[in-house]
């Protein structure tokens, strides 16, 4: 049988309202009523029905989070972060996959907002203006965590991609490589375009020309990593560094050129993007790009705690800090 807080009022011969305070943490309740009550509780193994008290406060204690894939190092980091802090401001959180497909982003923003979430953090590709105009109809706020939206009228949480790219190449040209292979995700999606804006820069900045041979496209997966260094190796001139988008590209690419019978770093110095775990877990251990991903998450649900709770925002746009993680895969 459901116990009720009807139940409990009558066994602790209190108020509901009396109940209630005592289970939302009420300061206002004496001492001697408040044991009375907790004790009535403990008998009869009451549980606060957490829809019942969303309906009568409005607020589920419940966030959405939209995640591309739960499944890839980069995400389950960044879930990591945002779950630690929704635990530590008591909320709850409901997960889903949207393998960055745009019906189903947009499917999934409004099952989530239909089970009355208090807030929505959202992860994804490409942000279209679709994205938008449902954003912006949204009853409650909406963080982006690793995540464009190129008007920054969304709120989100990132670092400087075209800045880190740019770091990255010009570490590895200034090392005496002019030809410099760029393994990039998809081309659609905003943050792979900073990256590539960010290379460029690099390249032109020292006086080296773009070459659009020399830039092979994958979709961040470590197959995609050993396609591009199969397409890499084809060239009739061949490039002494590759710069890849994601850490999971990078792994590939070294274990194809390998298997080419290619040393690394001796014959090619590989930079990866992230810093997964994987980056230490490959040998040549990698050097690579730190995206902090378990605080990008964390910050973005503090962000939306803020929202949730009415209280002052400074900064809607927040920007990370990147460095670069020197190891074994460049000289």
């Amino acid at each position: 049988m459901n116990v009720t807080i009807y139940d409990v009022a009558r066994e602790a011969n209190v108020s509901m309202a009396t109940v209630s305070r005592v289970v939302n943490g009420n300061p206002n309740v004496k001492p001697s009523t408040r044991k009375k009550v907790l004790e009535a509780i403990e008998r009869l193994g009451y549980r606060p029905n957490a829809v019942a008290r969303g309906l009568a406060s409005k607020k589920t204690t419940t966030v959405g989070v939209i995640i591309p894939d739960i499944s890839s190092i980069f995400f389950a980091e960044l879930a990591r972060g945002i779950e630690d802090i929704a635990t530590m401001y008591k909320y709850n959180i409901i997960l889903s996959n949207s393998d960055q497909n745009k019906e189903k982003e947009l499917h999934l923003l409004n099952t989530m907002l239909a089970k009355q979430v208090d807030g929505i953090l959202f992860m994804g590709g490409t942000i279209t203006e679709e994205h938008v105009n449902e954003f912006q109809k949204s009853p409650v706020p909406i963080v982006l965590a690793a995540t464009i939206e190129s008007n920054n009228t969304i709120p989100s949480v990132n670092i400087n991609y075209e800045q880190a790219a740019f770091e990255a190449v010009t570490y590895l040209v200034e090392k005496g490589n002019k030809r410099v292979a760029y393994v990039t995700g998809p081309t659609d999606d905003p943050i792979n375009q900073k990256k590539l804006a960010g290379y460029r820069r690099a390249l032109e900045t020292h006086g080296i020309a773009y070459d659009e041979e020399l830039v092979i496209e994958g979709d961040n997966s470590y197959d995609s990593g050993i396609e591009a260094y199969e397409k890499i190796a084809e060239l009739a001139e061949q490039p002494t560094a590759v710069f890849a988008g994601t850490d999971e590209m990078a792994l590939g690419i070294i274990h194809s050129a390998q298997d080419h019978g290619v040393r690394v770093p001796d014959q090619l110095e590989v930079v990866g993007f992230d810093n997964t775990r994987l980056a230490t877990m490959v040998r040549p251990r990698l050097t690579t790009v730190v995206q902090p991903m378990y605080d990008i998450g964390a910050v973005a649900m503090r962000l939306l705690t803020k929202y949730m709770n009415k209280e002052q925002v400074e900064n809607h746009i927040v920007v990370l800090p990147h460095r670069i993680e020197y190891r074994e895969s460049t000289k």
